[in-house]
C-alpha cells in the first residue's frame, strides 16, 4: 500500500516527459518589427534571417540552446548565467556593427531580458513563471539594450565587469514579490521613434508659480482690452505712463518670469504683443 502511495506520488510530481531545472532564459526581440515589415517586407525578412543565424550561433558558442524563434521573437536557455549575460552582450555588440553598415532606418535592433529561475521542460519546449519574467524584463530593454533580473545580477555582479544601472522593482500580477531590475549598458542604445527623450526638468516645476503667472496675465489682457488709453497712475507704476503701456511692460516681465517658472514650455514669439498692442 505504500509503496502505491509513493509510486502515485511520484509519478504526479514527475510526469512522464517533463523535467525539472535551474535555467538562464533569454527572451529577445526586434524593435520597431511592424514599421519595418510595413516599409520593406523583403529587405526585412533578409536581415532577420542573418541576424537570427548568427544569433543561434552565438548561443551555440555560450552552451545554450535556442528554444523558439516564431516571428521576430528568440527564445534561448542557458545551463550557465555567467555564459549567457556574456553571450547578450556579444550579440548585442555583433548587431551593433552589422547595423552600422545599414541605413538607419533599416537598422534592425533586439530588445533582450534575462532571468534565472526553474523551467518545466516537455519535449524540448519550456514553460515556468520564469520564462514570463524573461519576456517582461525584455520589454523593459531598449532596442540594443538588455535588462536582467536582480537573481541575474546578484550572480554576475563580481563575475563580469559590465557598466550596470539599477532602474528599481517591477511588481506584477504574477509575481508574489517586487523583482528588481537592472540594465547592462552595451554601446548606444536606440529608443523607438516617436518617443522623444524626456529633459530632466518636468512639467510639475513651479506648479503655484506657473498658475499665478497665467491668471496675472489674463487679468492683464482684460484690463488691456477695457483701457481706453487714457494717462494714469497704476498702484506700484510710474507716473506718466498709460494704462496700456503699464500694462505691456507688466506682461512684458511676466513672461520672462513666466519662462524660469516652466522651462519647458515655449512662448511663441509676439503672444503678447499680439495681444496687447502698445
Amino acid at each position: 500500500m505504500i509503496h502505491s502511495l509513493v509510486s502515485a506520488t511520484s509519478r504526479h510530481t514527475h510526469p512522464a516527459g517533463m523535467e525539472r531545472r535551474l535555467a538562464a532564459i533569454l527572451s529577445a526581440d526586434v524593435q520597431g518589427y511592424g514599421r519595418l515589415m510595413h516599409e520593406d517586407e523583403t529587405a526585412t525578412i533578409y536581415t532577420l534571417t542573418a541576424y537570427r543565424g548568427l544569433m543561434a550561433s552565438l548561443i551555440q558558442q555560450y552552451r545554450g540552446r535556442v528554444v523558439d524563434d516564431p516571428g521576430d521573437n528568440l527564445l534561448a536557455e542557458f545551463p550557465s548565467v555567467v555564459q549567457a549575460v556574456q553571450c547578450a552582450v556579444t550579440i548585442q555588440s555583433t548587431l551593433a556593427t552589422r547595423n552600422a553598415v545599414l541605413p538607419r532606418h533599416r537598422q534592425m535592433v533586439f530588445r533582450m531580458g534575462l532571468h534565472l529561475g526553474d523551467i518545466v521542460v516537455e519535449q524540448e519546449r519550456i514553460y515556468g513563471a520564469a520564462v514570463n519574467l524573461a519576456a517582461r524584463l525584455e520589454r523593459m530593454a531598449e532596442g540594443g539594450g538588455l535588462c536582467i533580473s536582480g537573481t541575474v545580477y546578484d550572480h554576475i555582479m563580481t563575475k563580469l565587469p559590465l557598466d550596470y544601472r539599477a532602474l528599481g522593482a517591477w511588481v506584477g500580477p504574477d509575481t508574489p514579490t517586487p523583482v528588481r531590475v537592472y540594465r547592462v549598458q552595451v554601446g548606444a542604445t536606440v529608443r523607438p521613434p516617436g518617443r522623444p527623450t524626456r529633459a530632466h526638468h518636468t512639467r510639475t516645476t513651479w506648479p503655484r508659480a506657473r498658475r499665478m503667472a497665467r491668471a496675472v496675465l489674463c487679468y492683464l489682457v482684460r484690463c488691456v482690452g477695457r483701457g481706453a488709453g487714457h494717462p494714469a497712475t497704476p498702484r506700484g507704476g510710474k507716473p506718466g505712463l498709460s494704462t496700456p503701456d503699464w500694462a505691456w511692460r507688466q506682461a512684458v516681465a511676466l513672461e520672462q518670469a513666466t519662462r524660469v517658472a516652466d522651462p519647458l514650455k515655449v512662448v511663441q514669439q509676439g503672444t503678447l504683443r499680439e495681444r496687447c498692442p502698445r
